[in-house]
């Protein structure tokens, strides 16, 4: 499999690093990506049905918000990925996460139908990322007023996804059903 370089400062915002620090340093991101979906998977099968749509406390995010923001977040970062790749150096915008949790009905929807997005979301990433040649992952872009690398793309939907089961497996993992 391709195995693609951590990003170097400058290609990156500085509060994504926390992000990047959580996958692994060999150069197979895209691998790591395309066996999270079970570890995720895993990670929400484990947790009662009910909780999957209560907040861990108050003025958190639910499970289901939480996969949805994970989706949403790979979308944006996919599409600025895209942009730089294809050497439009357009200043992209940033987005209002929690406006998009707080109007995406995650709470509404099922978690199969959730669970059919994320791996459709995950197919397209994976998709797009390994069309890229060589040249442009180390395009250089801007995001949001920050410097945005394809790679430090790349690396951010990975770390992203594992800051926010990192958080799950905390704040889910050790409840008591009852």
């Amino acid at each position: 499999m391709r195995t693609i370089a951590k990003p170097q400062p400058g290609e990156y915002a500085p509060y994504t690093l926390d992000y990047m620090k959580l996958v692994a340093d060999d150069g197979l991101v895209l691998q790591h990506l395309e066996t999270s979906l079970s570890a995720v998977e895993t990670v929400i099968n484990e947790i009662p049905a009910a909780w999957l749509t209560k907040p861990c406390a108050e003025n958190e995010w639910t499970v289901q918000e939480i996969l949805v923001h994970i989706m949403d977040t790979e979308r944006i970062f996919g599409y600025r990925a895209l942009r730089v790749a294809r050497a439009d150096l357009t200043e992209l915008a940033g987005f209002d996460q929690d406006t998009f949790v707080a109007s995406s009905g995650a709470n509404q929807r099922s978690l199969g139908s959730i669970w059919a997005e994320y791996t459709s979301i995950r197919a397209a990433t994976l998709s797009l990322f390994n069309s890229f040649d060589d040249a442009a992952y180390v395009r250089v872009g801007a995001a949001n007023k920050n410097p945005l690398s394809v790679r430090a793309a790349l690396y951010i939907i990975a770390g992203h996804e594992l800051h926010h089961l990192k958080s799950i497996r905390e704040n889910y993992g050790g409840r008591s059903s009852t």
